[in-house]
């Protein structure tokens, strides 16, 4: 709501004349605060959201707001309520950059783009972008610092990171406007810069219903220009070439098939354009875009989203990278990865950067490149970048450790991670809510006091159910997770139940194997996250009803649903092994359960 004056008008809005009845208002106002005792008046309290107050002092943070202050209003803080959301749709047009390539017949157009120092963009943008870890990487983005919120600490991309993976120039002029570009002053450029009639400059604009062209329209307009055409043709071509390039890189917008006529502006002197910080100017537009994705309602991230995809492998290279073996430090260091699209889900994705060590990111990947394309002294640089209209914060004091230096920032500050962890959001997810189990589930699940063997396998039934019916997306950790629990359920030797009571031990002869010795799993990864301690523990939800199946995949059995036995029923027993040694009555039960596969029709 725009902000009011004074006199209890909107600012901005024409003033206008106040009424009879109004001026006498005023004035019995006036006559009430000169007699009214200071001490009697009633100050008007302001009224604060709700989620607001739900995050102060929360086990996820922030515990100190100074900071993060519209953390309230971040897809994180919804995630924390149980709230989720979508991976998000991404803008990506790598795969439209094949469709108008610069061979030898068009080595003029080529000449030109090559001065502009945006020749790189051609070849170094990646055909496929992974939603879930973008996605899941945005959800750590804090607007107030402009940097990736990790559980170990603060990262971003810096103009360093934008040199070495674009090979682009960072310093240059300023890409700003005068003012925003009307549909009339659009059409106009159109035809002065690009050679276009009015009728076909009115007829796109009007077609995209704001002062932006089509990409295909591009295309399909001059990608038949060869070095054989006239002179003013091939400088037409050039600048859309150029259009067209930064509508699909640089200054990708969420309309997914246009880019803003405003900036073929900077195209007009075909001879300047390597004069400009394109790289400066893409890195605050991505961080623009990335801010904006931090809103709940936000279902879509624009922005180059191979400079964001490039420096997440760069830096993760043992979680997400493919690296190409045929790449060499003289060409950009988005070609060193092959772009893929990861298998896991984005609630997968979570969990594994929720359980990111320090030791798992690479700080200073850009070693073996500095004898090719040495550190840019402006990525010191502390203060605002401005591409257009958006002014975003950089401020690389905060991310020392990717220069190589320790991280003393802020100043003040004795302990480093003490600090941080008051005043940052490092767990997006609590405990509870991780591989889609909910809280509302834990009340029904049989008692933690009770030590029968039916409850035990009731309990550890209940458990596995809710993994299968997952399906195969989960990762790894959270099958070995599950399982693990499910093996201490059924031994009697669960941390929860054996706080209420000490179940007999099982007899050596029926000792379960340790879980190192279970097959398909790794035993080395599953570790939840450090929760407070008034958390409740990570474990699980509701069993589904035994006579619903969750949906399945087409083509993949169905689920296993198994009802727990009842108290007064002993579950089926397998069949009698002659050599094996005579069973306990004192041992917990054992349960077998056999999945039947769907016949194929």
């Amino acid at each position: 709501m725009p902000p009011r004056t004074r006199g209890g008008y909107t600012s901005g809005a024409p003033r206008r004349r106040p009424t009879g009845s109004e001026r006498r208002r005023r004035v019995q106002l006036r006559e009430v605060d000169l007699v009214a005792d200071p001490d009697s008046v009633e100050h008007p309290q302001h009224d604060r959201d709700e989620t607001e107050e739900v995050f102060e002092g929360a086990p996820g943070g922030p515990i100190d707001r100074s900071i993060l202050r519209s953390f309230h209003k971040h897809v994180a803080a919804k995630i924390w309520l149980g709230e989720d959301r979508a991976p998000l749709k991404l803008v990506n047009h790598g795969a439209k950059l094949q469709l108008w390539e610069l061979d030898m017949e068009r080595s003029r157009i080529y000449e030109t783009v090559h001065r502009s120092g945006l020749a790189p963009l051609t070849s170094c943008s990646h055909r496929v972008a992974s939603r879930p870890m973008l996605s899941a990487f945005c959800e750590r983005w804090q607007p107030e610092t402009t940097t990736f919120h990790m559980p170990f600490g603060e990262m971003t991309i810096t103009l360093d990171d934008v040199a070495s993976i674009l090979h682009i120039p960072v310093t240059g002029s300023m890409i700003s406007f005068p003012q925003p570009l009307r549909v009339d002053d659009a059409n106009a450029l159109l035809v002065e810069l690009l050679g276009t009639t009015d009728v076909e400059a009115s007829r796109e604009t009007e077609q995209c219903r704001s002062p932006s062209v089509r990409l295909l329209w591009l295309r399909d307009h001059f990608s038949t220009i060869t070095d054989a055409s006239s002179d003013d043709d091939i400088m037409f071509a050039s600048r859309a070439f150029l259009l067209h390039l930064v509508g699909c890189t640089l200054f990708a917008d969420k309309s997914a098939t246009s880019v803003a006529v405003v900036y073929l502006e900077l195209f007009r002197d075909l001879s300047m354009v390597g004069s400009y910080a394109w790289g400066a100017a893409c890195l605050a537009y991505l961080y623009r875009q990335l801010t904006t994705a931090t809103r709940f309602e936000v279902r879509q991230l624009g922005g180059y989203l191979t400079l964001l995809q490039a420096w997440i492998y760069e830096h993760f290279p043992e979680m997400f990278s493919s690296p190409d073996m045929s790449y060499t430090e003289s060409r950009p260091r988005a070609l060193r990865w092959r772009p893929h699209v990861i298998p896991d889900s984005l609630q997968s994705v979570r969990e594994r950067l929720g359980r990111l060590q320090i030791s798992e990111v690479c700080w200073e990947p850009y070693v073996d490149h500095r004898a090719e394309h040495p550190l840019p002294d402006i990525a010191w640089y502390s203060g605002c970048l401005k591409c257009e209209q958006v002014v975003e914060p950089y401020h690389p004091e905060r991310v020392l450790r990717q220069f190589g230096y320790i991280q003393t920032i802020p100043p003040r500050v004795p302990e480093y991670m003490a600090w941080y962890t008051r005043i940052s959001h490092r767990i997006v997810q609590p405990p509870q809510l991780r591989s889609g189990f909910t809280t509302d589930a834990r009340s029904s699940l049989p008692s933690h006091a009770a030590s029968t063997s039916d409850t035990r396998a009731a309990r550890a039934l209940t458990l596995l159910r809710l993994v299968i019916s997952g399906g195969r997306e989960q990762s790894v950790d959270v099958f070995w997770g599950a399982l693990n629990e499910a093996h201490g359920i059924l031994a009697g030797s669960d941390e929860t139940s054996a706080s209420h009571s000490t179940p007999s031990p099982a007899p050596a002869s029926q000792s379960t194997p340790s879980p190192a010795t279970l097959p398909f799993f790794s035993p080395a990864t599953f570790v939840y996250p450090p929760a407070a301690s008034d958390d409740p523990p990570p474990l699980i939800v509701p069993p589904p009803p035994a006579s619903v199946a969750p949906p399945a995949a087409s083509g993949d059995p169905p689920p296993l649903i198994v009802p727990p036995p009842p108290a007064s029923v002993a579950p089926p027993s397998p069949a009698a092994d002659p050599s094996a040694p005579a069973p306990d009555s004192t041992a917990s039960t054992t349960v077998y359960v056999r999945a039947k596969r769907k016949k194929k029709t």
